[in-house]
């Protein structure tokens, strides 16, 4: 069997390190998996990239323009959005024509057009679609914020001028996508149980067949090291317990992290010695100073083999995002033995067991956190929390695990296919 993985990028964004990683999954598996994007970014032969052009340019420059217009020039939710109202024909490419089953990822940002994905649904091919955020769900944002609408009708979208009208531009799309899977059947799947209970909600894709498969990580390359002997490759301090962080692109500081490690400074003076925050990426240097407690800059990590040892050098991973789907970085931790703290919401709690391999919070509870993280330290038993954090990840994400899921997906959509035909 010939799939065919559809994603904008190769490996920018959570989506794109998610389909990367199953399409090493399933050639593990026998599947001969191949991945198209707009940009590609390495040397992957296994990866097809678009031809750049100007036109790849014209179509999100385009689609911009036309959700600015709507937004009465302004550019406070310019990229909350999307239309697909312009993108690339891709039904003519050989990679397309060889594939017995198509499977879209995050297509966005001018990549897809809702016309390509007509033509893409009109070739006869058996389409899967995993959903990494609500935009397939729903008209035009990424993430609803607590909005229903998508269970009746979008219309009136906050994110539009004034909150919108009944006719809006979201109830524009809304019935563009509703005539798109009109006598077409998607295999939609959810990367968690909470993304999957909001697909099911949506009145957009009622009578579509709809699953739940988490994303996928290798338990081969993201697997314990010894802890000593981490710290001593990254020059990270011997005598202290590390609290990791992650800043996502385009953040000024890691989320809520400032304002957990005052709290946990408050409860606890006496561990502002004891311990340092080392924080993945960048844009927190202007409020380093708020945080109690030594910092460390690690900067961007691009090499995969540091990142791992980053992980394994932590006591504790702390992830505050509080409307994400299955975060990878979750995965890579626990993979590594790592504990974790995070919001019970969202994909999070679909990783983190209470009290079994890590802490949950109530969603945006900074305090929560910061008891999270004293608990872990201090409280609990870190040697338990770091085996049941490999077992959870081993047993439910790793490779092997969910490329038979997909499998079985693909073959029921084929199956499906040739029953209709």
């Amino acid at each position: 069997m010939r799939v065919l993985i559809v994603n904008t990028t190769e490996e920018t964004g959570g989506a794109a390190v998610a389909a990367k990683r199953l399409m090493e999954a399933l050639n593990n598996n026998g599947i001969k998996a191949k991945m198209l994007v707009r940009d590609k970014q390495t040397e992957d032969i296994k990866v097809v990239g678009l031809k750049q052009s100007y036109a790849q340019q014209r179509h999100f420059l385009w689609e911009r323009w036309c959700i600015l217009w709507h937004l009465r020039f302004s550019h406070k939710h310019l990229l909350d959005v999307d239309i697909a109202n312009t993108g690339t024909d891709i039904t003519k490419l050989r990679e397309f024509k060889e594939a017995d089953v198509i499977h879209l990822h995050w297509i966005n940002r001018g990549f897809l057009s809702l016309g390509d994905i007509k033509k893409i649904l009109n070739s006869g091919k058996p389409v899967v679609w995993t959903m990494h955020d609500y935009w397939p769900a729903v008209a035009i944002c990424h993430n609803s914020e607590g909005c229903t609408r998508f269970q009746t009708a979008c219309m009136q979208c906050r994110f539009l001028h004034n909150g919108g009208s009944t006719h809006d531009l979201a109830n524009k799309v809304w019935k563009q996508k509703k005539a798109l899977l009109r006598n077409n059947t998607v295999y939609f799947v959810a990367c968690s149980r909470w993304l999957y209970g909001e697909a099911k909600k949506s009145a957009l894709l009622l009578g579509q067949k709809i699953g739940y498969i988490p994303n996928t990580i290798d338990t081969r390359t993201y697997c314990k090291l010894d802890k000593k002997e981490s710290r001593l490759n990254n020059n990270l301090p011997l005598d202290k317990d590390i609290v990791l962080v992650t800043s996502r692109q385009g953040q000024t500081a890691p989320d809520g992290i400032v304002e957990s490690m005052q709290a946990l400074a408050k409860a606890h003076p006496e561990a502002v010695d004891s311990l340092c925050v080392a924080i993945i990426g960048g844009g927190y240097e202007e409020l380093s100073h708020e945080i109690p407690f030594n910092t460390i800059e690690l900067g961007y990590i691009n090499n995969e083999r540091k990142l791992v040892e980053t992980y394994n050098a932590a006591d504790v991973f702390v992830c505050q995002q509080t409307a994400c789907d299955l975060p990878n970085t979750l995965l890579e931790a626990m993979a590594c033995g790592t504990p974790c703290v995070g919001f019970n919401t969202g994909g999070t709690p679909d990783i983190i067991d209470h009290k079994k391999n890590g802490y949950l919070a109530e969603p945006g509870d900074n305090n929560g956190i910061a008891a999270g993280i004293w608990w872990t330290l201090h409280e609990a038993d870190r040697d338990s929390l770091s085996s049941d954090a490999v077992r959870k990840v081993g047993g439910n994400f790793s490779n092997n695990n969910v490329a038979m899921k997909y499998i079985e997906v693909y073959n029921t959509a084929n199956a499906f296919k040739r029953y209709r035909l």
